[in-house]
């Protein structure tokens, strides 16, 4: 009954993951402005610049960063390997990852719906040949940052594998080192794929910068944070891989 209840949940947990991450794309990408098929806007209410906000334009600032903030907090503390040590001891291990997973969804759904539009525009390339490339760019991040996720382990990372195997009764065990295709390019190239999605926007408003500003510091700290949790995991396998390979952006080593 246990497992059932494991798997029942875990399997929630992505469903939730997975409507927040469909949703995210219309949010950046603005679906129901900026011509994009109108059928499609009832299903995104709440977009970085669409609708208006409830404030004057510094306040609508200050809370679209607190609400990055919240995001990022949530998603950077429950990731490292003090705070799952202390967590584990209240939330089951092999639920441990579909909760942090869980936490996220909710952290995106608050951004979403609390996100105050701020829409001075900084650059409008909407109808242009460079804003045609720029959204083209920003599409195929969304195409690289999933085709990433499944070249490591699509499954570990949000959480059906772990549970899976506590219903085959096998013991938890680590994903081993490997740099599958585009790994061999950067270290990151989920984070890679978030920064094209963010800032290859076709209209740059001040909110959708303050977003993709506030977002890409979140990556960086994320990052930093990340490298030390994989250099105690993979030790030298790690360290020789962040010799080889460049970071953030391919080709610049």
């Amino acid at each position: 009954m246990k497992k059932l209840a494991y798997i029942f949940y875990a399997l929630i947990c992505y469903g939730l993951f997975f409507t927040a991450f469909l949703y995210m794309i219309g949010f950046v990408e603005n679906i129901g402005q900026f011509g994009f098929n109108t059928s499609l806007t009832q299903w995104f209410p709440k977009t970085l610049d669409t609708g208006s906000a409830s404030m004057a334009t510094f306040p609508a600032i200050i809370v679209d960063l607190c609400l990055i903030a919240l995001f990022g907090v949530q998603h950077s503390v429950m990731a490292r390997q003090g705070f799952k040590k202390q967590w584990t001891k209240v939330v089951p291990k092999p639920i441990e990852r579909s909760t942090y997973v869980l936490f996220a969804s909710l952290a995106l759904f608050i951004l979403y719906f609390g996100w105050q539009p701020v829409k001075a525009t900084i650059w409008d390339f909407d109808h242009t040949l460079t804003g045609k490339l720029f959204f083209g760019a920003s599409m195929v991040g969304w195409g690289m940052l999933l085709i990433s996720t499944f070249l490591i382990n699509h499954f570990d990372l949000f959480g059906l594998r772990q549970v899976y195997r506590y219903a085959q009764n096998k013991k938890p065990d680590h994903i081993r080192f490997r740099t599958p295709w585009l790994y061999r390019l950067v270290r990151h190239p989920i984070y890679f794929s978030f920064l094209m999605i963010f800032w290859f926007a076709p209209v740059m408003t001040v909110g959708h910068f303050v977003f993709s500003l506030g977002m890409s510091t979140y990556i960086f700290i994320g990052i930093y944070h990340e490298e030390k949790d994989l250099m105690r995991f993979y030790g030298d396998d790690y360290h020789q891989y962040r010799i080889q390979v460049p970071k953030i952006i391919p080709f610049t080593k």
